[in-house]
């Protein structure tokens, strides 16, 4: 991209440097604080979603009737128009304005939210969940692109913090609130919920936010590079959605992510001919931002990946209540909620490294726990590991998060929270689709040699595969009518054969935690941090 004017590097209180930037504080409007008060009322919707809905999805299915694989689309439509539309609705942000991006995204995500709730059919519902994903995604990078403008480089690393604490905090605690609600009132209220939120969060917007606009932001769309990038993300993601059902050594698996690496490779061949790309390039040769990004990727790997098995573990094998499971992991929520403003202190204290690669070594050590965890492991234990996961996550959130706004032009910021959430979705997605690949394999081993030794009899192919289905999400599959003690042998088998596939799974995202570290080495401060925040008061 040629550079058609220098980006202004005028320090907090210095005053607008141009007439493209934004308009000085008064009062509360424009005020950072209050600034990140009401990105963070935005911003907790679309991670409580994330979360909230796997409760309400039993009871939606038995209300409208629908499939397991039209259930698994609730899920699957929200983050495939999420991860697909992030970097362009960055882009967009980056166009127009934050503060525009940002309200239009609030008010449709909490317009689909409550379009779902008055739903009555399962077509509806996940129609609307996409919408749910392209709003979701106007918003989230906005959030981030409005703090990187309003804060000056001294104060960003701490209200990062408290950004990554409010999305772990929401993340933790869908489960939570929506297993009450559901229990107590039913399951169009966890979507009702966001109507009122979003309300809230159009109000404070409209009264708080200003618009920050980079002097030199984008002024025309690269179409082509958006349907690139769009058909691309949209290959990768679909083929690791759809990576457990058709098996990882089917055709249609390597036929998907084939194409998106053609994809990906057109769209940079591209970006390096159009006069205003979607993403410039150049972007990437700053180590710290291609650091910050990998590190994202697979701090999302280990954390997503490894505690996708953990609700199982909670609900199937100790037979805990949704609300029960939520409960025991709130010393992780607790932890993040706690730790990322702290990890912000540091960061802005001492640089990003040391807290970064502290943070994945944390998260290493505290998967390496979670592999030691049996059936009938006490809630003690169980808590210190998911604490040392809380306090791990908290430093990467928060730090790879600022690496990566931090060391992109202001005009681009749109696009590096785009980036970032991106990254994270991504990685999530990988970590659940590769370390279920590493737990089903495991079970395929282990279960028919576990079956036998244990005296039960043989299973036919046919039944060994539903078992091992069943086995896999820690389900005991017991008949009906199975006398006591050969269901007591059965429910021994599939829970100590899950634990090995758990754990298996948990030591390979403690290999990608360990890998992370050395990664977080080549991270630094953002160079370009002190772009943003020409006005405002701390």
């Amino acid at each position: 991209m040629t550079s058609q004017t220098t980006i202004d590097k005028t320090g907090p209180g210095d005053g607008p440097p141009t007439p493209s930037g934004p308009a000085p504080a008064t009062g509360l409007r424009g005020h950072p604080w209050v600034t990140l008060i009401t990105v963070a009322v935005g911003v907790m919707m679309v991670a409580l979603d994330g979360t909230i809905v796997a409760i309400a999805n039993p009871a939606i299915g038995k209300d409208l009737g629908a499939s397991w694989s039209e259930l698994q689309w609730i899920t699957n439509a929200y983050f495939l128009a999420l991860a697909v539309s992030l970097i362009t609705a960055g882009k967009l942000g980056d166009r127009f304005g934050h503060r525009q991006t940002f309200l239009i995204g609030v008010a449709g995500f909490a317009a689909s939210s409550g379009a779902i709730g008055l739903s009555d059919s399962i077509a509806a519902v996940i129609v609307f969940r996409v919408f749910q994903g392209l709003f979701g995604a106007l918003l989230m990078p906005a959030a981030l692109g409005l703090l990187r403008a309003t804060f000056p480089a001294e104060k960003l690393n701490m209200a990062i913090g408290i950004w990554g604490m409010v999305i772990g905090a929401s993340t933790a605690g869908g489960p939570i609130l929506g297993g009450v609600l559901v229990e107590h009132v039913n399951w169009q209220s966890v979507f009702f919920i966001n109507v009122p939120v979003g309300v809230l969060a159009v109000v404070l917007g409209v009264l708080i936010l200003l618009d920050h606009r980079a002097e030199n932001a984008p002024r025309s769309f690269d179409v082509v590079g958006i349907v690139l990038l769009s058909a691309s993300m949209f290959c990768l993601v679909w083929a690791l959605i759809k990576a457990p059902e058709w098996g990882w050594g089917d055709g249609k698996t390597w036929l998907f992510i084939a194409v998106s690496v053609v994809g990906f490779a057109a769209f940079s061949f591209w970006e390096t001919k159009v006069k205003e790309p979607l993403i410039p390039l150049a972007m990437f040769r700053s180590v710290p931002l291609s650091a910050g990004v990998v590190l994202m990727v697979l701090m999302a790997i280990a954390f997503m990946g490894g505690l996708f098995f953990v609700t199982f573990y909670l609900q199937n094998v100790h037979g805990m209540s949704p609300v029960d499971a939520g409960l025991h992991l709130l010393p992780l929520t607790a932890m993040m909620i706690v730790a990322s403003p702290l990890a912000g202190a540091m960061i802005t204290k001492f640089g990003p490294r040391v807290p970064l690669a502290g943070g994945m070594v944390c998260t290493a050590v505290a998967m390496y726990g979670m592999s030691t965890l049996e059936t009938d492991t006490g809630s003690v234990a169980m808590s210190v590991w998911f604490a040392l996961l809380g306090l791990g996550l908290a430093p990467v959130m928060v730090g790879a998060t600022e690496v990566i706004v931090g060391n992109a032009p202001m005009e681009l910021s749109g696009v590096a929270g785009g980036l970032q959430q991106a990254a994270m979705q991504i990685g999530g997605s990988l970590g659940t689709a590769v370390l279920g690949a590493v737990m089903a394999s495991k079970v395929d081993n282990d279960l028919a040699g576990n079956w036998t030794d244990a005296g039960l009899p043989a299973l036919t192919p046919a039944q060994e595969e539903l078992t091992a289905q069943a086995v896999q999400q820690g389900i005991a599959p017991v008949p009906e009518g199975t006398p006591e003690q050969i269901a007591a042998k059965i429910t021994d088998v599939a829970h100590d054969t899950f634990v090995s596939g758990m754990s298996l799974a948990s030591l390979v995202a403690a290999g990608v935690a360990a890998v992370a570290v050395l990664v977080a080495f080549l991270t630094k401060r953002g160079e370009n941090a002190e772009a943003g925040a020409g006005v405002g008061h701390i």
